[in-house]
C-alpha cells in the first residue's frame, strides 16, 4: 500500500538529481567556451549631438592602440576596470562596457549635457550641466549653451563639482527654466551678473537689460515680462526702454531710453494686462 508514493518520491528525487548534473555539467561547459572565448572586435556607441569625446578618444583611454584588446582572450580582459578608466573622463555621465558569447567588447557612453557657459571673475571658464554639476570647458568641442559672466563668484577647481553658492544655483534654475520654454529660449542671448549680484538677462530682440534679481517666482516674473511685451512695447517700440525690471513679483519697472525717469506698470497676478500708474519713479 505504501510502495507507490516510495517509488514516485525516489522517482522525483532522481529526476531533480539528473536535472541538477545536467546544469552543472551545462554551467561547465559554459565556462569552458567562455575561456576560450577571444575578443575579436571592439564597438563603442557614442548617441548625441555632443562631441566632448570621440572613438579616438575612447581608445586613447582604455589604450586599446598599445596593448591590443583584439586577439587576447575574453577571462584576461577586466571588462570592470575598462568601465571605471572611463568613468573618470569628466565629460562622460554613464559608461557600460560587456561583451557577447562572440567575444565582441560593447562601450556603450552617455555623454554629460551642458546647459551653461560659466566666465566667473576669477577668469575661469566652465559649464554647468543639466544636473546641476561643473565641468570643465573641452578642447575637442564648444557646446553652443546660453553664457554667464559678469560678477560671478562660484570658483571652479578643475574637477566634477556641485554648485555652492546661491547665485551660481539660481542660475542654474534661471537657465534650466529658459531651456523649458521655447520663446525664451530663443529670445534670451546671454546672463549676466551685475555688481549686486542680481541676474540680468541680455535679449536677442531689443537694446533693453532685463533685470530678474533671482530665480525666486520664475514663472510669474516671466508673465509679467511677456505682458509688458505684448501690452507696452508694441506701444513705444522695443527700443524705448534701457531697462525692464521684473525682479519684483507685483510690478514691472521700465527705464525708458530717452528719459532720466521711469514708468512704473503694475502687473495682474491674475492675467497677462498690465495697468498703467501714471505716477513716475525719478532715478
Amino acid at each position: 500500500m505504501f510502495k507507490k508514493p516510495i517509488w514516485r518520491i525516489l522517482l522525483i528525487s532522481f529526476l531533480w538529481l539528473i536535472s541538477l548534473g545536467g546544469l552543472v555539467v551545462f554551467m561547465s561547459f559554459i565556462e569552458i567556451k567562455k575561456s576560450e572565448i577571444v575578443c575579436r572586435d571592439v564597438k563603442i556607441y557614442i548617441p548625441g549631438n555632443q562631441y566632448f569625446i570621440d572613438k579616438e578618444e575612447v581608445e586613447n583611454i582604455l589604450h586599446i592602440s598599445s596593448y591590443t584588446l583584439v586577439g587576447r582572450k575574453m577571462n584576461n580582459i577586466n571588462l570592470h576596470d575598462l568601465e571605471g578608466k572611463l568613468k573618470a573622463n569628466p565629460f562622460i555621465e554613464l559608461v557600460k562596457v560587456y561583451a557577447d558569447m562572440d567575444g565582441v567588447i560593447m562601450i556603450e557612453i552617455v555623454q554629460r549635457q551642458p546647459i551653461l557657459r560659466v566666465m566667473n571673475q576669477f577668469n575661469q571658464d566652465y559649464y554647468i550641466d543639466k544636473n546641476g554639476l561643473k565641468i570643465p570647458l573641452s578642447d575637442n568641442f564648444t557646446a553652443r549653451v546660453l553664457a554667464a559672466n559678469g560678477f560671478i563668484d562660484e570658483f571652479f577647481g578643475g574637477k566634477i563639482d556641485t554648485l555652492h553658492t546661491m547665485l551660481a544655483k539660481d542660475l542654474f534654475k534661471t537657465v534650466s527654466y529658459i531651456r523649458k520654454d521655447s520663446l525664451w529660449d530663443a529670445q534670451i542671448a546671454q546672463i549676466y551678473v551685475n555688481k549686486e549680484h542680481e541676474i540680468e538677462l541680455i535679449p536677442r530682440v531689443g537694446n533693453q537689460r532685463i533685470l530678474l534679481g533671482n530665480a525666486d517666482s520664475l514663472d510669474l516674473k516671466f508673465h509679467n515680462l511677456l505682458a509688458f511685451y505684448k501690452q507696452a512695447l508694441p506701444q513705444v517700440g522695443w527700443d524705448a526702454y534701457k531697462l525692464i525690471n521684473i525682479k519684483y513679483a507685483n510690478q514691472i519697472i521700465g527705464v525708458k531710453n530717452s528719459k532720466a525717469d521711469s514708468v512704473r506698470m503694475k502687473a495682474a497676478a491674475d492675467s497677462t494686462k498690465l495697468k498703467k500708474d501714471t505716477s513716475l519713479i525719478k532715478q
